[in-house]
């Protein structure tokens, strides 16, 4: 009989891990699914006077063939290449908004300025003339279409940041469903292999969307925390995020990402975020999206202040000044993060404009800071009257009333130009 016993627990032993490599075939194209391979042990042996016999071979475990470290570096490499991606789709789809052909704002200018040397060459002539009115309303026309372009663009970021919320919300659920399942499996003293491949799954996907990092507790479930250590997931219980305007700024129209933590909402904004969709939506949205609208702005906004300034240095066929041609802006109001602090900035000078946000920062009040974001170029003031009589970057900085320490306001001057000019 023990023979016989040897012999059927070596065909049961090898039978499992024929069967264990079948799932590992099976399994093959699986997302997620870790290689498993049977370990197998020696039994003790039974003891007789001749010495310790054989009783043959068993499975101790299966083994889940799987590398805690590179998994993670997995993970947050690809969180930074999804970051990096989306960003520059959304980037290429702004590029277009700037590239040339007949239908671009080079051309549209370009048309406007040849037909003035119609008007140039015969003064009186009143087809000239409305010629080159047509030219210039089709070149505002123009501004504003490449704004509302941006405008559009804006929607669907703003549109996919919502649905990431959601998607990562949901994914956050299931990794702490699956802990408890996890918890619970940990009892029979067996590793829950199939678990632990799922719950590294969800973690990778839930870095496309935000980069996480994690830790393990005793029971065998873990800690899933995002910008640094902020906790999404701990145990069996997910913490939801949303999607709003930064509070920093309001009315700016930036948007943060906001955590809920004993009662308060944390916001996380794309610098503490590392990497995944999020990260990289948040930094177009906020800074890229800045960026283009304050290039078109600034185009706008410098060429209908010089064409206004030359017109009306020219006399009309009554013999009248010339006014203006461009309905611009001629000041635009500032955003302060402590609502104590009030004033806009206006424009002064036209060939020295920068395409750039500002933050009037006060440091030691009345007195404070003039950044230029872009480039984080500062300009100091001793008091409100000393700012106003600086001219930076072709602006002039009116405030009514000086903030509390440590307050900032925030200017965007050529954020609305192309898309109210007339």
């Amino acid at each position: 009989m023990s023979l016989l016993n040897v012999g059927a627990r070596a065909l049961l032993t090898n039978q499992i891990a024929l069967q264990t490599t079948g799932n590992n075939i099976a399994n093959v194209s699986t997302p997620g699914y870790s290689r498993q391979s049977a370990h197998l042990v020696t039994v003790p042996g039974q003891y007789s006077p001749q010495g310790y016999i054989g009783k043959g071979v068993a499975v101790e475990t299966i083994l889940r063939n799987h590398s805690e470290l590179l998994t993670r570096q997995a993970a947050l490499a690809g969180s930074a290449q999804a970051g990096d991606k989306v960003r520059s789709e959304r980037l290429n789809q702004m590029q277009e908004i700037y590239s040339g052909g007949k239908d671009g704002l080079g051309t549209a200018i370009s048309d406007m300025l040849g037909s003035l040397s119609d008007v140039l060459n015969s003064p009186t002539d009143m087809t000239a003339r409305t010629v080159t009115l047509t030219r210039m309303a089709e070149t505002a026309g123009r501004f504003r279409t490449a704004a509302e372009r941006l405008s559009d663009i804006e929607y669907t970021v703003n549109e996919q940041l919502k649905n990431n919320v959601v998607k990562i919300n949901n994914i956050a659920q299931s990794i702490a469903a699956v802990n408890g399942e996890i918890a619970a499996a940990q009892g029979n003293g067996q590793s829950p292999n199939d678990l632990l491949d799922q719950r590294d799954q969800l973690i990778r996907e839930l870095n496309q969307y935000i980069q996480t990092s994690q830790i393990p507790a005793d029971d065998g479930t873990v800690g899933v925390f995002v910008a640094g250590s902020q906790p999404l997931v701990m145990a069996t219980t997910a913490t939801e995020l949303s999607l709003q305007v930064a509070k920093e700024f309001p009315g700016s129209g930036q948007m943060a990402l906001y955590i809920q933590r004993q009662g308060t909402q944390v916001e996380l904004n794309e610098q503490m975020l590392g990497g995944g969709e999020m990260q990289g939506l948040l930094r177009f949205a906020n800074q890229d999206m800045a960026e283009g609208r304050n290039l078109l702005g600034r185009l706008a906004q410098g060429m209908a202040m010089t064409m206004n300034e030359q017109h009306k240095l020219g006399l009309t066929l009554d013999g009248e000044f010339g006014k203006d041609l461009f309905a611009v802006p001629t000041s635009v109001p500032g955003y302060s993060s402590s609502a104590t602090a009030a004033g806009d900035v206006s424009f002064t000078d036209p060939t020295k404009f920068a395409a750039s946000d500002y933050e009037v920062r006060f440091t030691t009040p009345p007195a404070g800071v003039v950044v230029r974001l872009t480039d984080g170029t500062t300009t100091n003031f001793t008091d409100l009257t000393n700012l106003s009589s600086q001219q930076i970057d072709g602006l002039t900085f009116n405030l009514t009333a000086p903030g509390i320490a440590g307050e900032r306001m925030l200017f965007k001057p050529f954020a609305s130009t192309a898309q109210t000019i007339e």
